[in-house]
């Protein structure tokens, strides 16, 4: 099965999965280099409901975000990878600066950020619990982060090493 769908195609699948009774979740996020902390984070979100939906950021969305040294893996072969993760359902790329669009479009049951976020700055909030949803904080990992994985490779084999 291809996890990896344009929104259209996903929301036809989850309209699907619903009529099922399924309840649908949804994280977004630019995933770089998957690290253990992305691993621990998306297998709890995939246990707060039947479906996890993850909204991975564009290529362009993450420069806009990250700078422009990143992402440092095309957004591609981070669907690739993160699609061979038994948590996620499904995957779809977005390049708004924000997934709010998407959010309203697919409706989830769930929606999750990490703890580095405050639910009061967990865009999508006010509209999931609107139509009955609620959103879900998982704890982050401390010091499991792609900046901190890049700083420790610059230091380690850095210009001057």
């Amino acid at each position: 099965m291809n996890k990896i769908l344009n929104r259209t195609e996903l929301k036809e699948k989850l309209d699907a999965l619903r009529q099922e009774g399924k309840k649908i979740a949804f994280t977004n996020g630019c995933f770089d280099l998957l690290h253990v902390g992305h691993v621990r984070y998306l297998k709890e979100a995939g246990k707060t409901a039947d479906v996890l939906v993850l909204a991975l950021n564009s290529d362009s969305s993450v420069r806009a975000i990250k700078g422009l040294k990143r992402p440092l893996v095309p957004e591609q072969e981070r669907a690739e990878i993160l699609a061979e993760l038994e948590c996620i359902d499904f995957i779809t790329i977005f390049s708004e600066p924000t997934p709010l669009e998407l959010i309203c479009l697919l409706k989830p049951d769930v929606l999750i950020k990490g703890g580095d976020w405050a639910e009061e700055q967990v865009v999508g909030r006010d509209e999931i619990r609107r139509w009955g949803g609620r959103v879900e904080i998982i704890a982050e990992v401390a010091g499991k982060s792609t900046t901190n994985i890049v700083d420790k490779v610059m230091a380690v084999y850095g210009p001057d090493k």
